[in-house]
């Protein structure tokens, strides 16, 4: 009678395409919308700031046009990680965190100028980032 040998436990490597859950996917179309409206809020104040602003208050820093310049890059980096974080990359969850912190820093500057609109960027930011961590799962992720 022969003995057959035991069958070995071997670890099985994590597939490495695997896409996000349904809150990281939230997150990421966030992101990739809030990016692309700063794009065109910061587009609006390079092209031309007097129609940006609102009753003749101003952002609170000294120069609306780089104001738009820093907000369109901001923009742009969000929109590419939001585009990350759908196609289940690994450092765009990170990245999704920081930028998503910046652009809610970054609203300050202009919450004289449109209160309303910069509490609703500051409510998706933190919606964004509350999806990023609290549903970090380390099986996907």
């Amino acid at each position: 009678m022969a003995t057959t040998p035991s069958p070995t436990a071997t670890p099985r490597p994590e597939p490495e395409g695997v896409l996000p859950n349904g809150w990281v996917l939230f997150a990421g179309i966030v992101l990739i919308i809030n990016g692309c409206l700063a794009i065109m809020f910061g587009l609006a104040a390079v092209l031309n700031d007097q129609v940006v602003r609102v009753g003749g208050e101003g952002v609170t820093i000294a120069d609306f046009t780089a104001w738009g310049w820093i907000t369109m890059g901001i923009g742009a980096l969000m929109t590419i990680t939001g585009i990350g974080l759908v196609l289940g990359n690994r450092i765009a969850r990170w990245a999704g965190v920081t930028f998503a912190v910046i652009s809610a820093l970054a609203q300050f500057g202009t919450i004289s100028a449109f209160p309303l609109w910069s509490l609703l960027v500051i409510a998706l930011d933190i919606i964004v980032i509350y999806q990023l961590i609290a549903n970090w799962d380390r099986r996907i992720w």
